[in-house]
């Protein structure tokens, strides 16, 4: 499947919730210590998606307004999240946010700035945010080569992926420092794991944008090899994704110079 980063999970958002990995508690962790992060803070989390970030923020204790342009995803996200009194859903993008300027102290985006018109969004990122306000980009990246069921993985994506090559997430980790530039930044890194049995793998596969569904001649073949490559390296039935989570976190004001990060 290709299309625009808007629209191109509007027909896996079930699987998306039920398979994606969320984000290691580490990383608010990280944020109260290095950040500032209190529960008086205000968020915009930024593709918000069906809200596995948002979640972490609202449990903090933290004002968030969840910007997703995805009818879909952002309705599912509402769904989700409709206990927690500190949401306020909102429909724009990065690049037009539609929040007043200065009005967050923290711009977050987990596995979506690959998406963003970099400039465009940097431009509102500093619009929005108050003076001194933080901007934290994370990423799930999978783990592509630690174990032979990895490997296949990826080998399988590349067989079949529809526009895995291009849309794979090392390509975004090399331009951070375009993004944070001339401000500094810094990043941290921790472990994640997910386990699954077939029907599990099979629904990660699934949720991402680049996987063919049903309607595709590569669909069938996708999913046999899928099959083959869970039989050959499960244990007890199960195999284990593995990632790196990168939060790379920084102010984009100017004034503050290096000597305030």
């Amino acid at each position: 499947m290709t299309g625009s980063p808007t629209t191109r999970f509007s027909d896996r958002v079930d699987d998306y919730v039920r398979y994606r990995p969320g984000y290691p508690p580490q990383v608010v962790e990280l944020l109260r210590a290095e950040c500032g992060l209190q529960p008086e803070r205000i968020i915009a989390d930024i593709a918000s998606g069906t809200g596995a970030f948002t979640r972490l923020l609202l449990e903090n204790g933290n004002r968030v307004f969840a910007v997703e342009p995805n009818r879909e995803m952002r309705e599912a996200g509402i769904r989700l999240l409709k206990s927690h009194a500190g949401l306020t859903s909102i429909d724009g993008t990065a690049e037009e946010t539609t929040l007043p300027s200065a009005s967050v102290d923290f711009v977050t985006a987990a596995q979506a700035a690959h998406w963003f018109d970099r400039s465009r969004a940097r431009a509102e990122f500093v619009r929005i945010l108050k003076p001194g306000g933080w901007c934290v980009l994370i990423w799930n990246e999978r783990r592509t080569g630690t174990t032979p069921f990895l490997r296949d993985y990826e080998q399988l994506l590349l067989s079949y992926g529809t526009d895995y090559k291009e849309v794979r997430h090392e390509r975004t980790t090399a331009v951070i420092q375009e993004f944070f530039a001339p401000a500094p930044y810094q990043e941290r890194v921790f472990e994640l794991r997910q386990h699954f049995d077939y029907e599990g793998a099979a629904g990660r596969l699934l949720s991402s944008s680049y996987a063919p569904l049903d309607d595709h001649p590569s669909h069938e073949p996708m999913m046999r090899e899928l099959q083959r490559i869970v039989r050959a390296h499960s244990q007890d039935g199960v195999v284990t994704f593995e990632y790196n989570t990168r939060v790379y976190f920084g102010k984009l004001d100017l004034q503050l110079g290096i000597g305030n990060l």
